[in-house]
């Protein structure tokens, strides 16, 4: 025990030997043994409910034991006595309410932060598996690149947000960023089967974006796994054109939110495009890409929707709110640039946002 801890449980005892040696050293004429109701409410403040309802008797006891010294017990003075013992009963009865709230908010507070030091430690370990399963940073030649993941702040479980990058055997970069549905380890476990898939198939194959989609569809379907998958895969060519340095971006997108073009020379655009249906609801279902000259110095910034949805408001506002943070912070640095857009949810999301930013070099 602390001297702290012991100076506030003699507390209360001394401001009774306070008042009884004043109110005896002050003779029958001077009555104030009515403060000995501040022993209960002192302990009320510090003890527990058994010592202040021990104080709380002391103090009636004491105060009657004062009232027969300072003669209180007559005919004339026997109204007020019995006023102020009613006052001192009344205040120690006072005393053990308020100990009891005390103790009950004290409880509580102690649940309510081990359950806040419990869930800090699960959302921890959730981020670290699902940094585990997606691996480094993924490094492509010819491009800077960053990456991001934030875990939603009411979720302590692994999620299905993703990104990748990688090279292709013709030397373009395939960039991938995808979801799918749901926080658990299965939904998991699917991510990372999708993703190793998904890597796989472009690895293998000469087609475009919207040819990798639809043979991962497929795939997904011939494995029965019965998933819903939002993706959105993107390929740089390799080679710059000769004259002004540009690069050919082709992309297709099954479900996903649609991403953002910040260019070399200030203007932000937003690559919608007619939505395509999600993986895991029609196999085989045609799919589209689309193409656009890159310019160096542009920057392409993927997301999940966590970045952009906000609990009761529509996405467009989340898609303006997203264009005109870059129109602000697009020429800068791509890892301040993601730490800037994660800083302005303020470290709380409802959904884990995942971020793939690259740029063409100047």
């Amino acid at each position: 025990m602390t001297r702290s801890q012991r100076l506030q449980r003699a507390l209360p005892a001394a401001v009774l030997a306070v008042v009884t040696v004043i109110d005896v050293l002050s003779g029958p004429d001077q009555v104030i043994l009515g403060l000995v109701v501040m022993a209960p409410l002192l302990a009320a403040t510090t003890l527990g409910r058994r010592a202040t309802v021990g104080y709380a008797v002391l103090a009636l006891v004491l105060a009657a034991l004062l009232g027969v010294y300072d003669e209180q017990y007559t005919a004339r003075t026997l109204v007020p006595q019995a006023v102020r013992l009613l006052a001192v009963a009344v205040g120690g009865v006072l005393a053990v309410g308020a100990c009891t709230l005390r103790q009950r908010r004290e409880a509580q507070l102690a649940r309510l932060s081990a359950q806040a030091a419990t869930t800090e430690a699960t959302l921890q370990m959730a981020e670290a598996l699902q940094l585990n399963l997606l691996g480094p940073p993924p490094q492509v030649a010819g491009l800077e690149s960053a990456v991001r993941y934030l875990p939603a702040s009411q979720h302590t479980q692994v999620g299905g947000d993703w990104y990748d990058a990688f090279a292709l055997p013709d030397g373009s970069t395939m960039l991938v960023i995808g979801d799918v549905a749901g926080h658990d380890a299965p939904v998991a476990a699917s991510m990372a089967q999708t993703r190793a898939m998904l890597q796989a198939i472009a690895q293998r194959s000469t087609g475009s974006p919207a040819e990798v989609l639809r043979t991962l569809d497929e795939v997904l379907a011939a494995l029965q796994l019965h998933t819903l998958v939002t993706v959105l895969v993107a390929r740089i060519d390799a080679r710059s054109d000769a004259v002004d340095g540009t690069r050919l971006l082709q992309w297709s997108n099954a479900g996903h939110p649609p991403p953002v073009l910040a260019q070399a020379d200030g203007g932000v655009t937003l690559l919608d495009r007619p939505p395509e249906s999600l993986l895991g609801i029609a196999p085989g279902a045609r799919r589209t890409d689309h193409t656009l000259r890159l310019c160096p110095g542009d920057t392409l910034l993927f997301y999940t929707d966590g970045l952009v949805e906000r609990r009761g408001a529509p996405l467009d506002d989340g898609l303006a709110w997203l264009v005109d943070e870059l129109t602000r912070t697009g020429r800068e640095p791509l890892d301040r640039l993601c730490d800037g857009l994660l800083g302005e949810l303020g470290g709380r999301v409802d959904d884990d946002v995942a971020l793939l930013a690259v740029r063409l070099p100047d």
